[in-house]
């Protein structure tokens, strides 16, 4: 039933993510064509091991293109390392300056969706929660 869950968030926020900025008023003249790749991803968040096991805690949104939006509370920050790490979730960097227990209380992460125009599913379970944060400065800080 977790599964279930997590995946019925992550579709609703999907499309909330990506057919959002389709609703509004109709203007007289079409838009010139956009030049950019999609760039829309839902980030969750849960205790456990693994995702299939953990009911999510919390989920939100980032698209990253044409701009930073979305309900992650520092997406543009977000966008920002993402872009300096070329989408790789892996390749952000620990914070030096942040100390964290060793206590282990696992707290997976869940990234679905689009980057840069490339399917993304990324899943990575860390220690604990200021460990989970402390990578990147804004990415997973949710």
């Amino acid at each position: 039933m977790p599964n279930t869950a997590r995946w019925a968030a992550t579709i609703t926020l999907t499309a909330t993510a990506v057919c959002g900025p389709l609703t509004g008023t109709a203007l007289a003249t079409p838009a010139p064509p956009t030049l950019y790749a999609p760039s829309s991803l839902v980030f969750t968040t849960g205790h456990g091991e693994i995702a299939a096991e953990a009911a999510p805690d919390r989920a939100v949104t980032l698209s990253c293109a044409p701009t930073a939006s979305g309900t992650h509370p520092a997406a543009t920050a977000a966008c920002g390392e993402l872009r300096a790490a070329g989408g790789d979730f892996d390749a952000l960097p620990a914070r030096a300056d942040v100390m964290c227990t060793r206590e282990y209380d696992p707290v997976v992460v869940t990234v679905d969706g689009v980057w840069q125009g490339r399917r993304v599913s990324y899943e990575r379970t860390f220690s604990n929660e200021c460990v989970k944060n402390s990578y990147g400065t804004s990415v997973f800080t949710f």
